[in-house]
């Protein structure tokens, strides 16, 4: 994945996936696989931030968590801050944000419970 400037830093794949699968939500498939995808990777975030350590303060990290559901424009660049400021993405947070971005770009041929799979 790129962006403007070249790859996309880990921290950015999160935080596109989380706006991806939060965007599916309000197009009326709230209850199907990408909403189910985007859930576990936010739950998945979640636990990691609230864990803190490597210089991520847990309280504050979890509110900008928060405030970024109600208003990813505004909140965006402080998610990625937090992020990028010590929180380990590690190959189950990347394969979570991969699993929503790929379910989002092929809506028509995922059916089914995303749990397992």
């Amino acid at each position: 994945m790129y962006n403007r400037g070249g790859l996309v830093t880990e921290s950015e794949l999160v935080v596109t996936a989380l706006a991806t699968g939060a965007a599916a939500g309000l197009t009326g498939t709230p209850h199907g696989v990408v909403h189910d995808l985007h859930a576990a990777l936010r739950e998945a975030v979640r636990r990691r931030l609230a864990g803190g350590g490597n210089g991520v303060r847990s309280g504050y990290a979890v509110r900008v968590l928060d405030a970024y559901d109600t208003d990813p424009d505004v909140w965006r660049t402080r998610l990625l801050q937090v992020l990028a400021s010590g929180m380990e993405i590690d190959e189950e947070l990347r394969a979570a944000a991969r699993a929503v971005l790929r379910a989002q770009r092929r809506p028509g041929h995922i059916t089914g419970d995303a749990v397992g799979s």
